[in-house]
């Protein structure tokens, strides 16, 4: 498994695909904030201080991650700070 450090995370995208009625697929913007769950934490203070965990799903910037392949899995790390939200 992947281990952060630095105050960093490590995210698995949620796939969300746009599609019209008639089946085209709709590009997103490169900009556009994403959804995904967290598979692993940093053991900073800074990640602790936020009360994130494991599996928690979340809102994050997009143009802020690093795509990570591993294990034919491909993973996001970002930073804690470019975290926006937790969903509930």
């Amino acid at each position: 498994m992947i281990r952060p450090l630095n105050g960093n995370v490590v995210l698995k995208k949620e796939i969300k695909e746009n599609k019209t009625a008639s089946g085209i697929v709709l590009s997103q913007k490169k900009e556009e904030e994403e959804f995904a769950h967290i598979v692993a934490l940093s053991n900073d203070e800074e990640v602790k201080k936020l009360s994130l965990k494991v599996g928690d799903k979340i809102l994050f910037k997009n143009y802020s991650t690093t795509k990570v392949n591993y294990e034919d899995e491909e993973y996001l790390v970002v930073s804690y700070k470019d975290i926006l939200a937790v969903l509930d």
